[in-house]
């Protein structure tokens, strides 16, 4: 992790604590792959279109997370691919500062691990989310054995239990009452299998261009079944002639 300078700034009560003004928001170091761009972009972009409506939820994918005087001093950040914070302002922020959030920290996170990484995120990471942050529920997903594991934490010992996939493979999401799953996905120039969140009945969240696009077809089958109808009454209509 790259070193970087911080700059303190003075709070009320006299404590020196930095805003999301002074810390760094990105290390220097590039993301494993595009794919997890695109996975992290895909899961974000589809619970916005999803909850649309909603002004009580934040999401965001590879942004730093900061939750601790210690970890500042020691330039020791932790950002995961992806999380989800319940019953908090949906502003835009450039990280998320746990001390400006009335300590509120995720609710769900979910990492996109890798032969490099996996040791991180099932070991450290881990330990981070149970213990400390109390992360309600924690994803692992590996894109190169196409395996999803999920996790619930148990309080009152501030560990992980596994999350038991239903008759489909897919995993309850109890914090946010939705699922997450599997599906072979067309997204950017991917085609592949992608994570992908889930209603309770197993039916994909789509981005706002996936629900666009499938209108559209509806319109166009709708449009065409009237054509259709209309074509038919005129013939009906030449026959009584």
């Amino acid at each position: 992790m790259t070193n970087v300078a911080i700059a303190l700034t003075p709070y009320p009560g006299g404590r020196v604590l930095p805003g999301q003004d002074d810390l760094p928001t990105e290390d220097g170091e590039p993301m494993e792959t595009g794919f997890h761009d695109a996975q992290d972009a895909l899961l974000k972009d589809s619970l916005l279109d999803a909850w649309r409506e909603r002004r009580d939820f934040f999401v965001a994918g590879n942004m730093f997370v900061y939750f601790s005087e210690q970890q500042i001093k020691a330039n020791d950040f932790r950002g995961p691919d992806v999380f989800v914070v319940l019953d908090v302002d949906p502003k835009g922020r450039k990280c998320w500062v746990a001390w400006e959030e009335g300590g509120k920290l995720p609710d769900v996170v979910i990492e996109i691990t890798s032969a490099s990484t996996a040791h991180v995120d099932r070991g450290e990471k881990m330990q981070i989310y149970s213990r400390i942050w109390r992360t309600a529920a924690y994803f692992v997903f590996d894109p190169d054995t196409e395996r999803l594991e999920g996790f619930a934490l148990d309080a009152q010992r501030r560990v992980y239990v596994p999350i038991q996939p239903d008759e489909r493979g897919d995993l309850f999401v109890a914090p946010l009452e939705l699922k997450l799953g599997l599906r072979s996905t067309h997204f950017w120039h991917y085609q592949q299998l992608f994570v992908r969140w889930l209603d309770r009945d197993g039916n994909v969240l789509p981005t706002a261009k996936e629900r666009a696009d499938s209108e559209r077809s509806r319109a166009d089958s709708e449009r065409s079944r009237a054509d259709e109808l209309e074509r038919r009454v005129k013939e009906l209509e030449e026959r009584l002639r």
